[in-house]
């Protein structure tokens, strides 16, 4: 006699799966998100399928274009700008917090990315590089040694994980994000901040040029 998947895991399961599509771009912005088709693909009942779509319009992914009709959410250029000032502000505090606090021992962890994210941009393939990069920052960031920071990313996380896979730039990426390691590694607070801030600054104008067709301000 087999068990049957509880509702909450059934529920995280579709959710998991739809935020994946929309990271990848197998889900775009303007499509639409049916119910029934949906529980039909996951072979579940429609319950857990509305969950997962409310989910992901708490999470900025989906909204409603009419009461009954969710679509993957076309992000404007306001809201491109207001997640880069949060990520502006928290990750170039966090930048200093790590080099201040960082070991030995735990910057391992984040040198193995850098290895993994350059085998990736030699092979060109963005899918390893989008969840490679944004595992550096999220490292990163628990490097800081602060929990509340980490709390205050975790809702826009996944629409920042969004917009950087769509841009591809890698080269640039691995090499920013090499000088931000040695900035840490080597405990240099002011160096990491700066650093910081200008790759930050740097993915704004190559995300909006991407999504906007123009750099964006300086």
């Amino acid at each position: 006699m087999t068990t049957a998947e509880p509702l909450g895991a059934v529920r995280e399961r579709v959710l998991g799966a739809l935020r994946a599509d929309i990271v990848a771009g197998r889900l775009r912005p303007g499509d639409r998100l049916v119910e029934r088709e949906l529980a039909e693909r996951f072979g579940v009942s429609r319950v857990p399928v509305r969950e997962a779509v409310r989910a992901l319009v708490a999470e900025g992914f989906v909204t409603f274009d009419t009461p009954r009709r969710a679509v993957v959410r076309t992000l404007t250029r306001a809201d491109v700008s207001e997640l880069f000032e949060l990520r502006e502000a928290l990750e170039v505090y966090a930048a200093g917090l790590a080099a201040e606090r960082a070991t030995v021992g735990t910057l391992k962890p984040l040198a193995r990315l850098l290895d993994r994210a350059a085998d990736a941009t030699r092979a060109d393939d963005a899918e390893t590089l989008t969840d490679v990069n944004s595992r550096f920052h999220d490292d990163l960031l628990a490097l800081a040694g602060n929990g509340l920071l980490v709390t205050v990313m975790h809702p826009v996380a996944g629409r920042l994980r969004w917009l950087t896979r769509r841009n591809e730039e890698w080269p640039q990426q691995l090499t920013e994000h090499r000088e931000l390691y040695a900035a840490v590694a080597a405990g240099d607070a002011e160096r990491a901040r700066a650093v910081a801030l200008a790759h930050v600054r740097t993915n704004y104008r190559s995300t909006v040029r991407h999504l906007f067709g123009d750099a964006g301000p300086p």
